[in-house]
């Protein structure tokens, strides 16, 4: 298997090729510009098609015509970008149109800055715009996760007919570390749903007006259905450390990477800490954080936000154990030794 040294950014955009990505639109913004330029220079000679949109209201809907039209294909930006992208991703919501999207988020509101954040976790796992409709959303820790949950990205979206989100912020994006990549493989897809030219064959249309109430109200619990499905089939989390923890921290992406080092830190100085690490933020590892709370005494959940996941956590527990939160805004990194005192306090509050 090769294994090559890049940027997070770059081992995506090469795990799309892998798996097969015929088309990128996108439109340059920090800290994702590497994936386009990326796409830019290996996908047209790979047999692709990209094309840099005049904006990402244009870029959305580019991936909307490409991939009813039964394309492989995808699009990356950073959060400004995929609050433009919002009124597309219900489009492609409700059309049941494949496709996946990369946010690399930095710090918010508005224009923010480049530094990297967790504070697009609403945007992502509340909703994709308007109405009912739900992105699945990927958080990879690593870049070899990255490129690996890239490629599952795409079955994903082919799987469900859904859109995929990635979610990872400017570190995951900017930083290097050694990946490798599996040999392309071909699969077999199926379009039938997909405009690619159905000849003397049945009339294929997608869209998502439904006038009819009644009519939109059953398309409206088919999407449900789906979703209730991935919420059985497609859940992923990982645990560290919880075969004993009595205290267990919760957080994704880079946060988790700066927990886990806290709880081998913690664990040094004889406190019980474990990490649960979701990583399909939806669908949410409900299940894992339920039965975590039947062993711990408690929960911190850390994050690059004010406190978004927290909620979720929150939620699955029901009141089992004790909720924590620590968060840094704006850009700023939590460090180990902060998260270990975190710790130190909560584990001194619940002690027997």
């Amino acid at each position: 298997m090769e294994r090559m040294l890049m940027k997070g950014n770059e081992a995506i955009a090469e795990a799309a090729l892998r798996a097969g990505v015929q088309a990128y639109f996108g439109y340059p913004i920090t800290p994702q510009s590497e994936l386009p330029e990326y796409m830019a220079r290996e996908l047209p000679g790979r047999g692709g098609v990209f094309l840099q949109a005049e904006s990402e209201v244009a870029a959305i809907n580019m991936v909307y015509g490409a991939g009813g039209a039964g394309a492989r294909v995808m699009t990356s930006t950073s959060s400004p970008g995929v609050s433009l992208m919002q009124e597309g991703l219900s489009y492609l919501v409700g059309a049941e149109v494949p496709c996946v999207i990369v946010n690399m988020v930095r710090g918010g509101p508005g224009l923010g800055n480049i530094a990297p954040a967790q504070s697009d976790y609403f945007q992502a796992t509340r909703s994709a715009g308007h109405g009912d409709g739900r992105l699945i959303v990927l958080a990879p820790s690593t870049i070899q996760e990255a490129a690996d949950l890239t490629i599952l990205a795409f079955d994903l979206a082919e799987r469900y007919r859904n859109p995929v989100m990635i979610l990872g912020d400017g570190i995951l994006g900017q930083m290097m570390e050694p990946v490798s990549f599996p040999p392309p493989v071909q699969r077999q897809r199926d379009l039938s749903w997909a405009t690619t030219g159905a000849g003397e064959g049945p009339r294929r249309l997608i869209n998502s007006i439904y006038l009819d109430p009644d009519e939109l109200e059953q398309h409206n619990l088919h999407l449900l259905e789906k979703y209730r499905r991935a919420q059985q089939e497609e859940v992923r989390w990982e645990a560290y450390r919880m075969e004993d923890a009595r205290l267990a921290v919760a957080a994704y992406g880079l946060a988790a990477r700066v927990a886990r080092s806290a709880v081998d830190r913690a664990r040094a100085q004889g406190i019980a800490a474990g990490l649960l690490r979701p990583v399909t933020l939806f669908p949410f590892p409900v299940a894992a954080f339920r039965q975590a709370a039947e062993q711990v005494r408690a929960f911190l959940v850390v994050e690059m936000s004010a406190g978004q996941m927290v909620e979720d956590v929150r939620l699955a527990v029901e009141g089992r154990a004790p909720v924590r939160f620590y968060g840094r805004l704006g850009g700023v990194v939590p460090t180990p030794p902060e998260v270990v005192q975190q710790i130190e306090q909560l584990a001194a509050e619940v002690a027997p």
